[in-house]
């Protein structure tokens, strides 16, 4: 049903800038970004209503990234800046939120990309 596709991870030294974007098919009322490194669950960063653009943050990406959605184009965007080591993972958007749920708990949404590296170093 829903189709993501993510682009736009790349290495990085700390302090500098990356953009990802995920190009969503399909009606989707809200659009996420969530990371994941190994031995870890996957982490909401950010996510945003379609319907009225309003954007929601993890305390770990709140000042530094900004999540964005151009309804035309249905493209969510993940701007993030002033990349720290600790940002390194892998980043999944995703799709398919279910009404009342939390929108930063992976469980709460039922489509994904494939995912795009971000790697930040020292």
């Amino acid at each position: 049903q829903a189709r993501l596709v993510e682009s736009g991870g790349n290495s990085v030294q700390a302090g500098g800038s990356l953009r990802l974007s995920c190009a969503a098919s399909g009606y989707n009322s809200f659009l996420a970004w969530f990371r994941q490194t190994p031995g870890n669950e996957r982490e909401g960063v950010a996510a945003i209503s379609t319907a009225d653009g309003s954007p929601y943050y993890a305390d770990s990406a709140k000042g530094r990234f900004t999540i964005s959605h151009d309804n035309a184009k249905n493209i969510v965007t993940l701007q993030m800046n002033r990349l720290k080591p600790e940002d390194t993972a892998m980043y999944y958007c995703a799709a398919g939120f279910q009404s009342n749920g939390p929108l930063l708990n992976s469980r709460t949404w039922s489509y994904w990309g494939q995912g795009t590296q971000v790697t930040v170093s020292v």
